[in-house]
């Protein structure tokens, strides 16, 4: 269950930054005993993948926090965050050195690797349709505020998966409440603002 959890958690982050879990368990892994990657994952801990993943994540920051280029980049992301995410779930169910482990997912790993690309892939629907919301009712200006929120929120939940998978739940419920929260009030906002257009021309 436990194990689960942790796969989840890691796999949700992916949906909102692709490349920040894969770094926290590419530098986990390769600095600590928490998370002892097998043959098949050892790759992840690599100086070209974590180095390749620190620069992509740069772009990633940056291009996310400027209108429309974070449209085109939510798109590229349609494949990437998924795939980061049902990697790094499978990677964690088959690390040695998690207590959590669970022989059942380490037995059939391409179930981690569906689990993971599904909540990631979830997280990422979630946050592709939300955003154009958030730009128009906030003429741009919201996109880096929601995108550094994102961010956050994507470092926080590796962590927590990782170190407190218990809560793993409840931090996904939270994000889960945090995202209707914002799509309700930047929809009012917006729907404010035409009623107060049309109110002026009219």
């Amino acid at each position: 269950m436990l194990a689960a959890l942790t796969g989840a958690g890691l796999s949700a982050a992916a949906g909102l930054n692709a490349y920040i879990p894969f770094l926290i368990v590419a530098v986990v892994a390769r600095f600590t005993e928490i998370i002892n990657l097998p043959a098949q994952y050892a790759w992840i801990e690599s100086d070209w993948a974590i180095g390749g993943a620190a620069v992509l994540l740069v772009g990633e920051v940056v291009f996310d926090k400027i209108p429309v280029v974070d449209h085109i980049n939510d798109a590229i992301g349609t494949f990437i965050r998924p795939a980061s995410g049902g990697l790094i779930f499978a990677a964690t169910q088959a690390a040695d050195d998690l207590e959590q482990n669970a022989s059942f997912l380490q037995d059939n790993p391409w179930i981690g690797v569906v689990l993971g690309i599904i909540t990631a892939g979830i997280v990422h629907t979630g946050k592709a349709v939300t955003r154009p919301v958030v730009n128009a009712s906030t003429m741009g200006i919201g996109a880096p505020v929601v995108s550094t929120a994102e961010d956050t929120a994507s470092v926080g939940l590796s962590f927590v998966a990782i170190f407190f998978p218990i809560i793993v739940i409840f931090a996904l419920l939270l994000m889960l409440w945090g995202g209707v929260v914002l799509w309700r009030t930047t929809r009012r906002r917006r729907r404010e603002r035409e009623q107060a257009v049309t109110a002026y021309y009219g």
